[in-house]
């Protein structure tokens, strides 16, 4: 049996500033072996690791970042408003990530957030991205946007996807299937034991979303999930060791 992905929520969230370097060198070192973060373009095309289409929360800058340069964007603080010990980092691209996962085997799964913007051409250029480097067999494109999904497996049939979404959609393998998709990403509640074995059938692996409590994590693990992602991987990591070492 495969073993189960422990994916850090825009890294090491719940201990660093989100979507930030350290947030996911630190994810790695809690025993994370995944990476889930969010892309965004840049005024001037860059692919920009970021979770809100303003700058506001965590970068103190009241603009879109589809309306700023990176050059402007590299020089804000993403990191104070965590904590004073976090002062000075900064948005990174995503080619950083990229070199961090190749160093290190992890998987990444990258979301494009265009379900509100939609950002014009950002599928090929992360495509692109992970292709140059090699790491089509390590990434998972996910997004709210399904149509976006579908484009990304027409470009890249070899590169999986993961399909985002709340509760309520009714036989969601077969609806992944219809998008060529390889993942369910759903809302944690919306998972139980026999729905992920008939997604298994189907070749449809589920990947909930965001998990944190030590019991709803021990429930998803017992459903048979393929990956969890959370806010705390060395909370996961250490129930994975745990049942591991002792199975029921």
């Amino acid at each position: 049996m495969a073993q189960l992905i422990n994916f850090a929520h825009r890294g090491a969230s719940g201990y660093c500033p989100e979507n930030t370097n350290a947030a996911f060198v630190r994810a790695l070192e809690l025993g994370a072996t995944g990476i889930e973060t969010d892309v965004q373009l840049s005024s001037d095309g860059k692919v920009v690791i970021i979770h809100d289409e303003s700058l506001l929360r965590t970068a103190g800058l009241n603009k879109l970042v589809k309306d700023t340069p990176y050059e402007e964007i590299a020089g804000l603080d993403a990191g104070g408003w965590h904590s004073p010990s976090f002062a000075g980092e900064r948005v990174p691209l995503l080619e950083s990530l990229l070199e961090l996962a190749k160093a290190g085997g992890t998987i990444l799964n990258i979301e494009l957030k265009n379900g509100i913007i939609p950002y014009e051409g950002l599928e090929q250029k992360v495509i692109d991205m992970v292709r140059e480097r090699g790491l089509a067999g390590q990434v998972i494109l996910s997004s709210f946007n399904h149509y976006s999904l579908a484009l990304c497996k027409q470009l890249a049939p070899d590169i999986r996807t993961g399909v985002l979404y709340m509760e309520g959609l009714y036989r969601p393998w077969d609806y992944a299937k219809s998008l060529r998709a390889d993942a369910l990403h759903a809302y944690h509640r919306a998972v139980n034991p026999e729905w992920v074995a008939e997604a298994s059938t189907s070749g449809i692996a589920y990947h909930p979303f965001t998990v944190n409590e030590p019991a709803e994590l021990e429930r998803l693990i017992d459903a048979g999930v393929a990956g969890i992602i959370t806010d705390y991987p060395d909370r996961l990591a250490q129930l994975l060791i745990r049942k591991e070492a002792h199975p029921e």
